[in-house]
């Protein structure tokens, strides 16, 4: 089945034969400001006084008779040679299987209520504003569906509807600015709702200084990324300036002694892996700077008051990203704040803690460093692979797939007993395995693309070196990632031999 939403303004919807049914049909189809008409010789007894009032009204057309097959191409639209749209069958006893394949001759959509045979079925729905959900077991569930999707709708924020329409007015807004200058590419269709992330998600781009004017490409492409890893609440309040570059500030001098500074590791995904001293500092802070990449159970753990902070890091905007962080975390404990600036993984594990630690001592606050667990190491557990095992793998390397601005780093030699870990790899993959292969990496390598560890929504690609950058490229991203290299990769679970790559997707 593929799911997808009518644009039905306008268009004729049949309704043949009445149930209590009727008027959910009804209104929904109405809702979707189309014209009803309904075919039936008998709208009497109390369950239909909703039908008559519509009637009554002259919201809907009411034929009071029995349904005829040649109704299916006389009461349309003129436009549409007087075929009708949708066909919804109430009374199964009209849907013959002439019926139903004159329907798929005319390419009319038909739904019988009480039978598989419908080539349209219709969703348990959740609407607010321009939001809809829908969902559906295809058939498999009495009134499961309804449940399923009363447990997605609890989970959303309260402002949900202003969070749609606010991030819709500044997609509009950014799209209408760079109009002029759009070319068709390979970027077309990235910000629809359907897209998945590409391995270019987080592709490079050229590194901007305050003296370059901010583009409207480049605050469209933030605003997805904002979308992506901002607590979705908050997104009802982002504004087209909180996506420009920020003009930093360099105060020096140290505040009040009640202020603090820490930074602290948020661990490799969930929640249940935050240490006591993680959690407690982010319940005690008065201000959160977060990177992108925290998880949003975590991000969902920081109290309501207190103020929140997410980084506009991407790739090609970092060091931007960065000052504006300082700048902000100095400027909160100058206030006699208690800040957290809050990092996935561990702050000494590629999280820029050290360049931290320092910035903050020179100017007069000693941050206080809280530990982390590393998703280098614990992702590997995760998916399975031991990063150390006897007659396997006897060390452990943590590299980096992007180096300053951009570069490559320089890569590891080949030691066959080593498991090497490449964090921030994923976005240039084709890159990170051409220079490994430089260095005589063998073809059939065992490797495993390991995303969102330790999340509900963990996905874990087994491949060898040689087929990796294909499987991310089809599979697409799903940040944030890492690469597993290594005979390790395959020590408790094999690579697949009779296919490139597998995929599992979910916690195991």
């Amino acid at each position: 089945m593929l799911l997808s939403s009518l644009d039905c303004a306008g268009q004729v919807h049949l309704v043949v034969g009445i149930s209590p049914l009727a008027v959910n049909r009804i209104r929904s189809a109405m809702s979707a400001n189309a014209q009803v008409v309904l075919v039936c010789p008998d709208v009497q007894g109390s369950r239909y006084i909703g039908v008559r009032e519509l009637i009554k009204n002259g919201r809907i057309t009411w034929y009071e008779r029995n349904f005829e097959i040649d109704d299916l191409r006389s009461l349309g639209r003129i436009d549409a040679h007087r075929i009708v749209d949708i066909a919804y069958f109430l009374d199964p006893v009209y849907a013959t299987d002439e019926v139903l394949q004159l329907c798929r001759s005319l390419r009319i959509w038909y739904n019988v209520a009480d039978s598989t045979a419908s080539n349209l079925r219709f969703l348990s729905t959740y609407t607010k504003g321009s939001l809809q959900i829908g969902v559906t077991t295809n058939g498999k569930g009495c009134r499961l569906a309804n449940r399923i999707r009363r447990h997605i709708t609890e989970t959303l924020p309260a402002n949900i509807e202003q969070v749609c329409d606010n991030v819709g007015s500044l997609r509009s807004t950014l799209q209408a600015a760079i109009n002029d200058n759009t070319s068709v590419s390979d970027s077309v269709g990235e910000f629809e709702d359907d897209s998945a992330h590409t391995n270019e998600f987080n592709r490079l781009s050229p590194e901007y200084t305050s003296e370059s004017e901010e583009t409207a490409e480049r605050q469209l492409r933030y605003l997805s990324q904002a979308v992506e890893y901002m607590p979705l609440s908050r997104l009802a309040d982002l504004r087209i300036e909180d996506l420009t570059s920020p003009e930093t500030t360099q105060p020096t001098t140290a505040g009040p002694e009640r202020a603090k500074i820490l930074l602290v590791g948020a661990g490799p995904g969930s929640v249940d892996l935050l240490t006591v001293a993680a959690r407690n500092a982010i319940l005690e802070a008065d201000v959160v700077l977060t990177d992108k990449l925290v998880p949003q159970q975590v991000v969902d753990i920081i109290p309501k008051h207190t103020t929140v902070h997410v980084a506009k890091k991407f790739p090609g905007n970092a060091d931007n990203a960065q000052q504006e962080f300082l700048d902000l975390a100095l400027g909160y404990a100058l206030q006699g704040k208690t800040v957290v600036r809050l990092k996935q993984g561990d702050p000494y594990v590629y999280g820029r803690g050290g360049e931290e630690y320092v910035y903050f001592s020179e100017r007069g606050f000693e941050p206080l460093v809280i530990p982390g667990i590393t998703s280098a190491l614990s992702a590997p557990l995760a998916a399975g692979i031991p990063c150390t095992m006897r007659d396997v793998a006897d060390q452990i390397l943590i590299c980096t797939g992007t180096g300053r601005r951009g570069a490559l780093p320089v890569f590891p030699e080949y030691i066959s007993t080593r498991t090497t870990v490449f964090l921030m790899a994923l976005h240039r993959i084709e890159d990170v395995v051409q220079g490994l292969f430089a260095l005589n990496y063998p073809s059939d390598l065992p490797c495993s693309v390991i995303e969102r560890a330790w999340c509900p929504d963990q996905r874990v690609i087994r491949t060898t070196l040689r087929d990796v950058a294909a499987a991310v490229a089809a599979e697409g991203s799903r940040p944030p990632g890492l690469l597993v290299v290594g005979h390790a990769c395959a020590a408790i679970h094999k690579t697949a031999t009779n296919a490139p790559y597998t995929v599992l997707e979910g916690l195991t």
